[in-house]
């Protein structure tokens, strides 16, 4: 979450121009991104393993479903706004929404999920066609050439991170349990809340943070 919430924020000092970055293009911003996106959904397929050996009911799942796919919802609205060349169809929030029905429909595959998760990764490399390469049909991932958006996480390849987080947490439940209940040192409480409060910090932070530059940039043009 503080990586993120860092990353975003480089972002969006560059773009009311206070540092100048290729974000689309440099790798030290896309591995950064490619790497935090691939934590969130890991650690999602492992909160998921968590949930199900809990025995979540479905209504509680659907629950918080609607809050993500809400969330998804109120992204492509803000981004519109904000970027309507380029706004967000199908985000990260919009990836998790999708593939939270998968995996838990998927979940009983067991040790399969772990091919599964491998098939959903080398897939994209393999198999691409213009057909999805329309708003309409990109969420699947097996497309020819980036979509112009502020923000991409397809179903493919992305849902193998979270089949393989699914799987890391059953191994862990099935044989390590002590690392997932283990009670965390108090100087790390405050991580632990934001990981907790994950959706409302992701919905917040960008907010709060473009509205202080933009304070800011408005602060330096009354001089």
């Amino acid at each position: 979450m503080v990586w993120m919430a860092v990353f975003h924020f480089s972002f969006d000092l560059n773009h009311f121009r206070f540092i100048q970055q290729d974000f689309h293009n440099d790798p030290f911003w896309t591995l950064q991104r490619t790497c935090i996106v691939s934590l969130f959904l890991f650690c999602a397929g492992m909160g998921q393993a968590v949930a199900i050996d809990q025995q979540q009911p479905w209504p509680r799942f659907w629950r918080r479903w609607l809050q993500v796919a809400g969330c998804a919802l109120l992204v492509s609205l803000g981004s519109w706004l904000m970027f309507p060349q380029s706004y967000i169809s199908f985000g990260v929030l919009h990836g998790i929404a999708l593939m939270l029905i998968v995996v838990r429909l998927t979940a009983p595959w067991g040790r399969a999920l772990w091919l599964a998760g491998a098939l959903a990764l080398l897939l994209p490399r393999v198999v691409q066609h213009p057909l999805f390469d329309t708003r309409l049909t990109n969420w699947v991932g097996l497309v020819t050439h980036r979509p112009i958006t502020e923000d991409y996480v397809p179903l493919l390849p992305w849902l193998g991170v979270m089949w393989w987080g699914v799987a890391t947490g059953q191994w862990l439940l099935a044989r390590r349990r002590e690392v997932l209940t283990v009670s965390l040192p108090r100087a790390l409480n405050p991580l632990a809340v934001l990981g907790r409060w994950s959706l409302t910090f992701y919905m917040l932070h960008q907010p709060v943070l473009i509205g202080v530059l933009m304070a800011v940039v408005a602060l330096r043009g009354m001089r």
